[in-house]
């Protein structure tokens, strides 16, 4: 090995052993062909590209360059609901592809969700595509834990989401292991460091009772960071941080509303309301706050005319919510079949009901519901659940003005503080990232010298 190679070895850059496109559908706009060109390049890569601009597109277009590079088949995995989402666009987009239940191989490029994945085999194939990857962000998950496995000897990988690390960005370290760069411990250890001086997270967390280690950048290390996590992803957030024109790509207003309910109830011992304080607090006032909230959320989608998306998170409230909503919704449920889910999701966007009431883990990912203009939601501390259940409306190609209403308690006020500054986080990631960008490819090293320049002064 020669001196540039070790440096270059060391500088932590992402795979470029991959090829350029055979194919490239013409219905592409210009953004998403570089993009796809630039993942093809590296083989193994990552694109956080925001809602609706074009994430299915783009992983057909890159399946089908590696279904006649290789002759091989590509797995692309889908949420709940969204497998069938997907065949459309390949339609729209040239690229045969075909839906799987049971494991069975219909075509080179087979579409299935995540809750399929113990049906197939590896050696079947030889890239697969992670649609709303943000799956793998818990460190600790067991989806994470099977996906990254599966992929483990596929050569050709690509992750897709636009929600890549909603909470922090030391979460880009399950995206980096499940492509085959650094691990997620190895990420930490190269840039981080913490007050505890140890590796071993679960021990601390034993020892200290659920105390979590905070991390932070080693003195050196943010910059290379940045650069390193670019070698491997793309951040787009519109067509202009990659140097292409905005124009079909405008969103329209949000007009975000919260709607202040206050409990008939007292707390159990309370002889005057208090804002509740901590989680459990937060639990006990919203379960004793349900009737009120649903109440509430009942009225702003009534009579309205227009569809509405109503997310929720606990069983009670959307059972209260589909009874006072009445004939004009329909709630999908965890106890509903895999099909019926998406039967009912299929049948909100053809307008054959008005109001859908659901959980963000149910549908909050991948869908296209930008036919409904009205979204209303309970907070809660996830970000991406709130990030991803407005932006299935507010996306690139809706064209009215959305409304989102939030009905909150006295003790949510301390939940949308938090939301407010995961989404200030969020956006200095997507930042940073764009930033880095253009000068993620370090340039060649041609001997390990340079010309020295005398100092001025001397």
């Amino acid at each position: 090995m020669s001196y540039a190679e070790f440096l270059a070895g060391k500088a932590q850059q992402g795979a470029t052993g991959g090829f350029k496109p055979l194919w490239m559908s013409p219905r592409l706009f210009d953004f998403q062909a570089h993009l796809v060109e630039w993942a093809l390049l590296r083989d193994r890569a990552a694109i956080f590209a925001d809602c609706g601009l074009g994430k299915t597109a783009m992983q057909l277009v890159w399946a089908e360059n590696v279904v006649r590079k290789t002759n091989g088949r590509v797995l692309v995995l889908t949420p709940l609901a969204v497998g069938a989402q997907t065949v459309r666009e390949g339609e729209k987009f040239g690229v045969e592809c075909r839906r799987s239940a049971a494991g069975e191989l219909p075509a080179k490029i087979v579409v299935a969700n995540y809750e399929r994945l113990h049906r197939f085999t590896p050696s079947d194939f030889v890239g697969v595509v992670c649609d709303e990857s943000s799956c793998l962000k818990s460190y600790d998950a067991v989806t994470r834990a099977a996906v990254t496995e599966f992929m483990r000897t596929i050569p050709y990988r690509l992750l897709c989401t636009a929600t890549a690390a909603p909470n922090d960005y030391i979460e880009l370290g399950t995206s980096s292991e499940a492509l085959g760069h650094l691990g997620y411990m190895d990420m930490l250890n190269r840039f981080f460091k913490n007050d505890q001086h140890t590796s071993d997270t679960k021990r601390h967390w034993r020892r200290t009772g659920g105390e979590k280690v905070r991390w932070r950048f080693k003195g050196h290390a943010e910059l290379p960071f940045w650069r390193w996590v670019c070698s491997w992803a793309r951040a787009v957030r519109r067509p202009s941080d990659l140097g292409f024109e905005d124009a079909a790509f405008v969103l329209p207003p949000l007009v975000e509303r919260e709607h202040l309910v206050t409990a008939e109830t007292l707390a159990d011992g309370m002889l005057f309301p208090l804002p509740a304080a901590g989680l459990h607090e937060q639990r006990e006032e919203r379960r004793r706050t349900i009737k009120e909230r649903c109440q509430r959320v009942a009225e702003l989608v009534a009579d309205t005319g227009h569809p509405a998306l109503v997310w929720c998170h606990l069983n009670d409230e959307g059972d209260r919510l589909a009874d006072l909503i009445g004939r004009d919704g329909e709630q999908i449920s965890g106890a509903d079949s895999e099909e019926a889910k998406e039967e009912k999701f299929l049948a909100f966007i053809a307008g054959q009901i008005r109001v859908i009431v659901t959980k963000p883990k149910i549908g909050a990912w991948g869908l296209n519901l930008q036919h409904c203009a009205h979204v209303v939601y309970f907070p809660s501390h996830s970000y991406e659940a709130f990030y991803q259940g407005i932006r299935r409306c507010w996306r690139f190609g809706q064209p009215r003005p959305v409304k989102g209403d939030v009905v909150v308690t006295e003790g949510d006020q301390a939940v949308m503080a938090n939301l407010r500054r995961k989404a200030s986080a969020a956006d200095e990631m997507f930042t940073r990232l764009v930033n880095e960008m253009e000068t993620a490819s370090v340039p060649a090293i041609e001997d390990g010298r340079r010309e020295e320049t005398v100092p001025a002064w001397l």
